[in-house]
């Protein structure tokens, strides 16, 4: 099969790799029918060594069924399904509180000799635990807000969730990027009444707008918050989805004492300002990894019926040979999120 292989910084290439197999009885293989290149993929595009033996990349992927092991109950071949962003047993006791990304027997697509999601396949441990099954063919046209589910719209949900977001509430969302936009869906979707929007890509806030921001903020830095306090007074929730220590420090100066902020986005820093003007301010620190394979159930009904519409973060579709493209794309910001079709 051919997939999408980084061997360092900047590049990523398409190669022939072998085909997925079922090695384990609760294995499953599935037919890649889309995927997409996640933000969270640019760091290392960004950073990585270079390695000689390269790393499969992708972890955002639906698909058909094509084998399934002997121990994989409620899938079949034929089956359409979307799978979270890592895999889970769905039985441990992490998986049961709902935190399947710390699952027991879990772990990421694209190490410890399982595929990565951006290619024509990819062997799925603990399918079961893991895959969600579909209830639409392979050329529905929710198939891009069905992508969506398995990252970037479950993300933004987490951070809704953990940020205790409810009816008449006013929130801030950090960053326009897929994630934060799908935060603001999510902050909307649970009773939020007023959602600011902190970014300046004017294309991207644009679909904020659409998806429910009532508010945008250019600015950024001191003259940001003291926008968003000049608007709001200060904020009880604060949605954090860009994972650099500006956008931290952007939630700790526009959410009120008291206040909540969730962190979404993967942090590219190992410290931060969390001392006794922080602890005297009585904020509450949440987010972190989301546990996608707990959301989809909730989340998936709104996506059917088309309440909520995520997959239009999509905003270029790319073929599997122009992953490198696509790639480029998004580090140069021509592209907001990019879709893949194998």
């Amino acid at each position: 099969m051919r997939a999408a292989v980084m061997y360092g910084a900047g590049d990523v290439r398409v190669e022939e790799r072998p085909d997925p197999r079922i090695v384990k009885p609760t294995d499953a293989v599935v037919r890649t029918v889309a995927c997409c290149v996640c933000g969270s993929d640019l760091w290392p595009y960004r950073t990585m060594p270079a390695d000689g033996t390269g790393r499969p990349m992708g972890h955002e992927f639906l698909g058909v069924v094509e084998d399934t092991g002997t121990d994989v109950p409620g899938l079949k071949p034929g089956d359409l399904v979307v799978a979270p962003f890592t895999y889970s047993d769905g039985t441990c006791d992490y998986c049961a509180k709902g935190l399947h990304f710390s699952c027991r027997d879990g772990g990421r697509y694209g190490f410890d000799g399982v595929d990565g999601g951006q290619g024509e396949a990819v062997r799925v441990p603990y399918a079961a635990g893991t895959l969600v099954k579909l209830p639409v063919s392979v050329d529905s046209a929710l198939l891009p807000s069905l992508l969506a589910l398995s990252d970037v719209m479950a993300t933004g949900h987490h951070g809704a969730v953990t940020a205790g977001v409810g009816r008449g509430d006013t929130v801030l969302v950090v960053g326009d990027g897929a994630v934060g936009l799908c935060a603001v869906i999510a902050a909307r979707r649970l009773g939020a009444e007023r959602v600011v929007l902190a970014g300046r890509h004017e294309a991207r806030t644009a679909l904020g707008r659409e998806f429910g921001a009532s508010d945008v903020v250019a600015e950024r830095g001191e003259e940001g918050i003291a926008r968003v306090r000049e608007l709001t007074g200060g904020v009880d929730k604060v949605i954090e989805a860009v994972g650099t220590r500006p956008a931290l420090d952007t939630a700790l100066g526009a959410v009120l004492d008291g206040g909540t902020i969730s962190r979404l986005g993967v942090p590219q820093y190992e410290q931060g300002p969390f001392g006794r003007v922080e602890f005297a301010r009585n904020i509450t620190l949440t987010g972190g990894a989301c546990p996608a394979r707990a959301y989809i159930g909730q989340l998936l009904p709104d996506v059917l019926d088309g309440t909520i519409d995520p997959g239009r973060v999509f905003d270029r579709c790319f073929t599997l040979d122009q992953v490198p493209d696509a790639y480029r794309a998004m580090a140069g910001r021509q592209v907001l999120k990019a879709l893949i079709r194998p």
